[in-house]
């Protein structure tokens, strides 16, 4: 499978309860606009590998054409192409989501979602 053909792409944590849960609703919301991918199957190894840098791990990230985008960055092209793209068809890469981690505390959830708006990076292709 080749990673320029399912872009736009968000890659997420998928070994944690609360980014796996987002990755669910921005599927919902987009209802096949964007291929999710879960950072640790084997398509999202491809893509880091392909694309991405060391920091890849540390946040989500969503693919377009000429960019890729990481946590805070990502938020406005990610809602600007649920809004505004056409739909395709829908690919799910499916991986393991099961929580390695003890995501379902108060404290897990507060540094998770604030992970989110403390890291942000881009990456021009």
């Amino acid at each position: 499978m080749e990673v320029k053909e399912k872009i736009p792409i968000m890659l997420f944590d998928n070994q944690c309860y609360l980014c796996t849960k987002f990755a669910k609703y921005v599927n919902f919301f987009a209802r096949g606009k964007i291929t999710t991918v879960g950072h640790y199957s084997e398509f999202g190894e491809k893509i880091r590998n392909e694309l991405l840098d060391e920091s890849a791990l540390e946040m989500f990230w969503f693919i377009s054409e000429k960019r890729a985008f990481g946590g805070r960055a990502a938020l406005y092209p990610l809602i600007k192409t649920i809004i505004t793209k056409n739909a395709k068809n829908p690919t799910i890469i499916k991986s393991e989501d099961t929580c390695k981690q003890n995501c379902k505390t108060v404290k897990a959830v507060f540094v998770r979602s604030a992970s989110v708006l403390t890291t942000s990076k881009k990456i021009d292709f």
